[in-house]
Formats: C-alpha cells, sequence, structure tokens
C-alpha cells in the first residue's frame, strides 16, 4: 500500500467510530501529516476526546491525556528529577512527565495556568522541554490536540496569544444533523453489547505504522505551489495586517493582523489538503478551504467588532470577498 492508501484507510477507520464530523477527522489528519498542534473548541459531548483517541488506536502512537486544572504545575505536564539513593550513593534521574508521547490530548488547555501554559508552549513549538536546566527532546512524531469549552469561563486562563500562533490550526466542533445523532445512539449501543472476541479482534487489528506518516509528509513536501498561489496566499495575510486598503469594515473589526506564521501554515494546510485530495499541486480552492481554520485564532478582532458580534469566520469570509483571486 502506497502512504495515501494508508492514510486513506486511518481516515476511514476513524469515521467508524466518529460520526457527523467527518471535517473534523478531516482536519486532525492535516494536523498529524502536516506537523501542527490543534487546537479544537467544541461544547462537551461532542467527540473531541473520542476523535484523537481513534487517532491514537490506529496508529503505532503512544497516547497520553493530560487534565488541565487551576492547580497543575509545570511539572505535572513536562516530568521532574526524582532523587535515587542505593547502596549509599544517590543520583539524580529525569522522570518524564505525560507530554512525552507521540500524540498528547491537552484536555481544557485554559484552565491551566500561566507557568504550565509557557512549558506547553515550548514543546509545542521547539520540540523539546527543559527541566533543570537539561533540554529533552519530543519523539519525531508528536502532536498536540488541546481543547477547550467555548462556554463555561469560571476557572479559566485565556490562552495568550503567543500560545494561540503556536497551534496549525484553530477546529470549531458543532452538533450533528438529527440523522447523525440517531446513527450515534446504534453505534454506541453496538459497542456495548459488542462480544469480547470482537472488542480483542479490533483492538489487534494491524495499526498503521508511523512510517506511512513520514512517507507522506516527504511526498506533501513536494506538493507544487504555484508562485500565484502563493501570493494569493501572502496577499490574504497581508490583508489581515493592512485592512484600511481592502475594506472599511475590516479596518473597524481588525485590531492585529496574522503573523509570518498564518502563512506558513497556510502553505502547510493547502499543501496537505491537496495531497489529501490526490493532487500534486496546489490550487486557490485548497487554500479557501482551510483558511477559516488557520487565521480563526490569529485574528484580534476590535472590541467594536465583538460588540456588533462580528465574528473571526465573518472577517475571514470578507477578506475571502475582497482579496482577489490568482
Amino acid at each position: 500500500m502506497t502512504a495515501h492508501d494508508q492514510i486513506n484507510d486511518l481516515k476511514s477507520r476513524m469515521a467508524e467510530s466518529i460520526i457527523g464530523q467527518e471535517d473534523v477527522v478531516e482536519k486532525i489528519i492535516i494536523g498529524l501529516l502536516a506537523n501542527g498542534n490543534l487546537l479544537v473548541e467544541g461544547l462537551p459531548g461532542l467527540a473531541k476526546t473520542r476523535a484523537i483517541k481513534a487517532l491514537a488506536e490506529n496508529v503505532e502512537a503512544d497516547f497520553s491525556r493530560i487534565q488541565f486544572t487551576p492547580d497543575l504545575l509545570p511539572a505535572d505536564v513536562t516530568g521532574t528529577e526524582v532523587y535515587y539513593q542505593k547502596d549509599g550513593s544517590g543520583e539524580f534521574r529525569f522522570e518524564a512527565g505525560p507530554i512525552f508521547a507521540n500524540i498528547v490530548l491537552g484536555d481544557e488547555i485554559n484552565r491551566a495556568p500561566a507557568k504550565v501554559q509557557a512549558a506547553m508552549l515550548e514543546a509545542m513549538e521547539e520540540r523539546q522541554v527543559t527541566v533543570s536546566g537539561t533540554t529533552h527532546k519530543m519523539p519525531p512524531l508528536f502532536m498536540v490536540m488541546a481543547t477547550q469549552n467555548p462556554v463555561e469561563q469560571e476557572g479559566t486562563y485565556p490562552l495568550p496569544e503567543a500560545q494561540l500562533d503556536r497551534f496549525l490550526m484553530h477546529v470549531n466542533i458543532h452538533y450533528t444533523s438529527v440523522e447523525d445523532e440517531v446513527r450515534i445512539i446504534s453505534l454506541v449501543r453496538g459497542e456495548e453489547n459488542v462480544s469480547t472476541e470482537k472488542q480483542e479482534a479490533k483492538a489487534e487489528r494491524e495499526r498503521i505504522p508511523q512510517d506511512a506518516v513520514f512517507t507522506a509528509r516527504k511526498e506533501i513536501a513536494a506538493v507544487h505551489v504555484a508562485d500565484a498561489v502563493q501570493r494569493y496566499m501572502a496577499d490574504l495575510v497581508y490583508a489581515t495586517r493592512t485592512p484600511d486598503k481592502y475594506s472599511e469594515d475590516l479596518d473597524r473589526w481588525i485590531d492585529v493582523g496574522g503573523s509570518p506564521r498564518a502563512s506558513l501554515a497556510l502553505d502547510k494546510c493547502s499543501r496537505t489538503y491537496a495531497w489529501l485530495q490526490g493532487k500534486d499541486f496546489v490550487d486557490p480552492g485548497d487554500v479557501r478551504t482551510v483558511i477559516h481554520d488557520v487565521l480563526r485564532h490569529r485574528l484580534m478582532l476590535s472590541y467594536e467588532a465583538q460588540g456588533d458580534g462580528v465574528t473571526a469566520d465573518k472577517v475571514i469570509d470578507v477578506l475571502l470577498e475582497k482579496v482577489a483571486l490568482p
């Protein structure tokens, strides 16, 4: 099987247990292949945890889950030096924390205090953590999927803009349709009634090797981006920094636009999405498909926009109307 076939198989496996959230499954796979981290936002019970677990169950990868709380310490995430004594002598050894896994679920990351968020930022961006002056590298396959609840704000610490910028994409999860809800009920009931033998057979199903992910990344790196499409990406991000040149509304709504990381993320996600569609080139449609997830957490909106109920998605819609296609 080619890497493309294996990744499509992974997508199909995840879709078996995640009903009505096909878009979320696709965005998680884009994050994995683009070597990025995801911020997933949605109300409780919308399969955020189930989705990332489905990924970990079907890829040869170590999985860990961190439940963020206001009393969490950085050492609870990164690990710490522990003193061991034997035969009259002792030494400090590093005990790795839950961040040292291939796929990490950070549940309700906005409940973590600032020091913990800073430790997470280093792990996500630098792919390493520093404990007691010693740097410890993350594994080659490393991805953080952090979740946050958009409704409950008590006991939360809003993520700083510097850390938000470290997320490749910000994915919103919405309620499914009634028909999908009926299928979800049937699926969960079936899982409860499935025999032990079938559960063991499913658990023993051969998982997608990590090499498939690394091979896919090499192929994605070779996906062609024409100069005109590359300029289109840059124009879209640049328009968030100079909104007065495009629209009075945009000028009123945007306080701070996207950084160069936004352009890099748009390029990575566009190439990955095009590759998933079986193409070896990026067209403007690929860019427009992923731009909301890439930009929605990178735009700082004005008080006027917030007062008018204007969302980041609305601002991006206007951007797409104003910036000329190549």
